[in-house]
């Protein structure tokens, strides 16, 4: 790979959204909204697999950067843990404080977790899902750079300790050296922190909204995909133009990639970042709430307009799930 400069109207703004794999959409809508106090803002399906739902749990108004989404792909199996992965997804509390009431809700709700401890000086809670699935909340109390949202109007959680977004993706990898040049030459990350196998990387503003992890792990097996991983992480471009931009210079790399998909809510290309481990570039709008209203936001079955006409056929494959609150 050979260098070549990014524009500032060109850089990546940060974190769009992160996709992940469950073995129950019921399960994880009452993990995610009656627990970590997220909303629901689009209940659909997977569009190049119409029979498996697609949940995308967002800030209060389904803000890019705020979007942990999943698939409940019917009869996988569960995933292998190991390098060549994206390993653990961060979502943003306010402040250092707010560690302690999760710490507790945790407790009391019987949710696995670890002790708070310290990531590259913020402070952290990890903890994971029924699945295993591997998460954890960073404290955003002397963080700077790109802008959290606004925690769900609904939320069972007291907004001065509410999840407002994505933090760092964790990215566990064999080769770091070619992963290392891709963030760098490729992506427009800049390295700013090393701490023992971790290696903190950060794009437009900086801050937690826009940092990757990257873990050097040899000594792990091959990950392999099902229920319990991450299926693919995305990063935000403002719109069509910026990712016409970002499709280019994908191809410039020879980086296999998808080419320019319409999501409906959004646009997007995805693109193979290492073996085992897929990136998209999304664009932020046009946005959830175009085909529902908030009110309505995540309770019915919404379909993109392609897949409208197919609806009644859908739905008769798809397992019943109440996504009220």
């Amino acid at each position: 790979m050979s260098e070549t400069a990014l524009a500032p109207e060109n850089t990546l703004l940060g974190v769009h959204h992160v996709t992940a794999i469950t073995s129950d959409g019921q399960k994880i809508f009452d993990f995610f909204a009656k627990v970590l106090g997220m909303h629901l803002i689009k209940k659909t399906v997977n569009q190049d697999d119409v029979e498996t739902y697609h949940l995308y749990f967002t800030d209060d108004k389904g803000a890019p950067g705020t979007d942990m989404t999943f698939f409940d792909f019917p009869g996988i199996p569960k995933g292998i843990k190991g390098t060549n992965s994206i390993s653990r997804v961060s979502f943003r509390v306010p402040n250092d404080a707010a560690l302690d009431y999760w710490a507790q809700r945790f407790t009391e709700n019987g949710i696995a977790h670890e002790a708070i401890g310290t990531e590259f000086g913020a402070k952290v809670l990890p903890f994971h899902d029924f699945d295993d699935q591997q998460y954890q909340l960073i404290s955003d109390e002397t963080n700077h750079g790109v802008p959290g949202g606004t925690p769900w109007q609904k939320s069972p959680v007291p907004p001065e300790f509410a999840i407002q977004g994505l933090g760092p993706v964790r990215v566990t990898v064999y080769n770091k050296e070619h992963f290392d040049l891709l963030l760098r030459t490729v992506m427009g990350f800049e390295k700013v922190a090393e701490e023992g196998q971790k290696t903190l990387y950060e794009v437009n503003h900086g801050g937690h909204g826009a940092q990757i992890v990257l873990e050097h792990r040899e000594d792990l097996p091959l990950a392999v995909e099902g229920y319990g991983n991450v299926h693919h992480a995305a990063w935000r471009v403002p719109d069509r133009g910026r990712l016409d931009f970002w499709i280019y210079r994908l191809q410039s790399f020879d980086l296999p990639q998808s080419g320019f998909i319409d999501r409906f809510y959004f646009k997007s290309e995805y693109f193979r970042a290492a073996p085992q481990v897929l990136f998209e570039i999304a664009t932020d709008g046009p946005g959830f709430l175009q085909d529902e209203t908030y009110e309505e936001a995540g309770i019915h079955l919404e379909l993109p307009p392609f897949l409208e006409p197919h609806r009644e056929e859908i739905e008769a494959k798809l397992h019943p799930l109440n996504t009220e609150v």
